[in-house]
């Protein structure tokens, strides 16, 4: 089981902290540019995996940041991310946890591909846009009805 996943930059501090539950545990980090990934965990889980867990979670914020750096991780939770050339959706609110969620949720791993984690964010911000404009619809329908 998976106790807690943080980003650090090279100081020390935490740009990104999720704990599920902190006994016993084991970790392991892996350094990239200005951040340090850490996963924290029990003895259930091989440190093999989860460092390859944390490579995932890195190349999936790449897709969604465009080579994802400690900036992006303090100030874009609500970034869009889409570019000129794709069609996808607006992401709204806090995207970097939507992602981690997708990957991990509850302490278990649920998915190591980040181009599935990317399909299932992608759809959230689908159905969350969908949600948002359906409310309009009921009323451009029936001003449509009484002309």
């Amino acid at each position: 089981m998976i106790r807690a996943v943080m980003v650090m930059n090279t100081q020390g501090k935490a740009r990104l902290a999720k704990f599920y539950d902190f006994q016993d545990s084991r970790l392991v980090y892996k350094h990239y540019a200005t951040l340090y990934f850490v996963l924290v965990f029990d003895s259930s889980e091989n440190e093999l995996a989860m460092l390859d867990l944390i490579q995932v979670f890195v190349e999936t914020l790449d897709k969604c940041f465009k080579n994802v750096c400690e900036l992006d991780l303090v100030f874009n939770y609500s970034k869009v991310f889409n570019d000129e050339f794709s069609l996808n959706p607006i992401l709204t609110g806090e995207k970097i946890h939507t992602i981690l969620d997708e990957i991990i949720f509850g302490g278990q791993v649920l998915e190591t591909s980040s181009t599935e984690v990317m399909k299932a964010v992608e759809e959230i911000s689908r159905l969350e846009t969908a949600s948002n404009s359906i409310t309009l619809v009921p009323k451009a329908v029936s001003g449509w009805r009484n002309r």
